[in-house]
């Protein structure tokens, strides 16, 4: 019985080390990174916030910018849910603070919050629509999952159109 305990002790203590060496290794990559590194440019000629864009996901965003900062609302496509965000501006550049709340739920898990960042562009060519590509991420992150959306021609952005009611909190409590 002795010679099995030790010939079972030979065994467990090499694949041990090995499994403990893998599990480090897998764990060792570089966490990524919270804030976004990316620098402000120069906003296109003519170009402003202000609109609305769309994104096949997030639906229509409604943007206005008043003192160098933006206000924005939108509802998802599938009407599961309708945020809010607002951030300062940067030349073509901002970054914000967002909220999300889930329609139909309460609770903590009805609402989600983050940060994130857009920069406005203009495509090469003529009769080109401008576009805001950026990421957004959860709680104290500005990075993770991409959101871009292209702006819609002829649309005027109404805050007030977009919302329910809410407990106070987000990053939007005085716009109410």
């Amino acid at each position: 019985m002795r010679n099995t305990t030790r010939k079972l002790a030979v065994l467990a203590i090499p694949f041990a080390i090995g499994t403990g060496t893998l599990l480090a290794a897998c764990g060792g990559e570089k966490p990524e990174p919270k804030v976004a590194s990316v620098p402000p440019g120069e906003m296109p000629q003519g170009a402003t916030w202000n609109g609305v864009y769309f994104n096949p996901t997030y639906g229509h965003l409604h943007i206005v910018e008043t003192g160098g900062s933006i206000q924005g609302r939108w509802k998802r496509t599938d009407e599961s849910a309708w945020g809010e965000l607002n951030g300062p501006v940067t030349g073509n550049l901002v970054k914000f603070d967002w909220v999300e709340h889930k329609v139909g739920m309460v609770g903590p898990s009805a609402t989600v919050k983050g940060k994130g960042y857009f920069q406005y562009k203009r495509p090469e060519g003529d009769d080109v629509d401008d576009t805001l590509e950026g990421q957004y991420g959860l709680n104290d992150r500005e990075v993770g999952s991409k959101w871009d959306s292209i702006k819609q021609r002829r649309m005027n952005p109404d805050l007030k159109s977009i919302g329910g009611s809410v407990e106070s909190g987000g990053p939007s409590k005085d716009w109410k």
